[in-house]
């Protein structure tokens, strides 16, 4: 449609064609966004979208964390913490274990290449009753095993590199006491 045949706006008079639309989407679009940017940032309600920002929290402060997506100049040390099965589950044959890493984050990337990423990415291997072998796992879920005869287990998780170096490891000693179905 030619420019001088678009329609007019009946409150301003000015021609309403597609770049005047797409101005005022593209527009509407970056406001929305910005509001939404700034109340997922700082964790207020939609309600609160209108009021004033927040002060920026300083780095270091209690339970202030930088967001995980960003580069860090200097990280902790990586660690590990495992939880014991729930006796539950043991009861029924099942070991579920829980575990999380401090200052590194579980993804299934694996390489030299994937050591300079930061934050820090690694994974975990695992062996059961001191195994001649043990799996990697990248997925940062709970280890659920079963099919353990009754008796005394251990399972040793450890903190790995993207090139499977072991930064920490924790050993878990639990007792199964009934032979548990499948699930």
């Amino acid at each position: 449609m030619p420019h001088h045949d678009l329609p007019r706006s009946p409150r301003s008079g000015r021609r309403s064609g597609p770049r005047r639309i797409r101005r005022i989407a593209i527009g509407a679009a970056a406001t929305t966004f910005a509001a939404l940017a700034t109340a997922c940032s700082t964790g207020a309600p939609s309600s609160a979208l209108a009021s004033e920002p927040p002060a920026p929290v300083a780095a270091g402060a209690a339970g202030w964390e930088p967001a995980p997506v960003v580069p860090l100049p200097s990280q902790p040390p990586a660690s590990l913490a495992v939880d014991a099965p729930l006796p539950d589950q043991l009861a029924m044959g099942l070991a579920v274990i829980r575990y999380r890493a401090e200052n590194l984050r579980i993804v299934p990337v694996y390489g030299p290449a994937a050591l300079d990423v930061s934050p820090r990415i690694g994974h975990i291997h695992v062996t059961v009753d001191d195994a001649p072998w043990h799996w990697a796992d990248g997925s940062g879920d709970p280890l659920i095993i079963q099919g353990l005869p009754p008796g005394p287990h251990k399972v040793l998780v450890q903190l790995a590199d993207p090139t499977h170096k072991v930064i920490d490891s924790k050993t878990v000693d639990f007792v199964i006491t009934a032979q548990g179905g499948h699930h």
